[in-house]
């Protein structure tokens, strides 16, 4: 079975990061960035063996942080340029050409819906915030931006969903998803 290219992206990645993941490498780097330099050069900076220099140097290479040059007798290596300018966002941002239109980008929600949903109805509220947020983002979409409700229309929306109107009229306000003023609410856009 060949990998896809998605996956030998992985691949480079994850080793960007292991070449990354040594401090010896990081001390290279930061010297390197300051002007190119050869293995024993680094070895006598760092007090290291010219063979385990040489060793980190590869890694660095092969992850294409560094380039080298021979000049005369030595290796130079200098810095693909640009490399380190990369945010790190961007770094591990991965192209997903495999994912299908139809895959759900947010699971956790979709499960969150599944556990707590069950024919449009909230079957039991959520001790956790984080999902209780997810559930209260569904309920919310029943109100019309910046429309004004009275708090029996909101008990009557709510009661579609969960029994509990109180509980979902508090935390739809704690959650910042809607706005209570004189018993009038309000969705918030957004």
């Amino acid at each position: 079975m060949s990998k896809s290219t998605a996956e030998f992206n992985l691949e480079e990645r994850a080793q960007l990061f292991k070449a990354l993941g040594h401090p010896a490498r990081l001390l290279m780097l930061n010297l390197i960035q300051q002007k190119p330099r050869h293995g024993e050069e680094l070895a006598a900076i760092l007090n290291l063996k010219p063979a385990t220099v040489s060793h980190h140097l590869g890694k660095l290479a092969e992850a294409g942080l560094l380039t080298s040059t021979k000049d005369q007798y030595y290796q130079i290596y200098s810095l693909v340029a640009g490399v380190l300018k990369k945010p790190l966002g961007e770094v591990i941002r991965l192209p997903q050409p495999s994912l299908k239109a139809e895959v759900q980008t947010d699971a956790y929600r979709q499960k969150v819906l599944n556990t707590f949903v069950k024919h449009g109805r909230v079957v039991r509220l959520p001790a956790q915030l984080k999902k209780l947020q997810v559930i209260l983002e569904l309920i919310v979409q029943e109100f019309e931006p910046e429309r004004e409700y009275t708090e029996k229309e909101v008990n009557f929306t709510l009661l579609d969903f969960h029994e509990d109107v109180a509980t979902l009229r508090r935390s739809l306000i704690e959650h910042n998803l809607m706005t209570r003023n004189r018993g009038i609410y309000r969705r918030l856009s957004g």
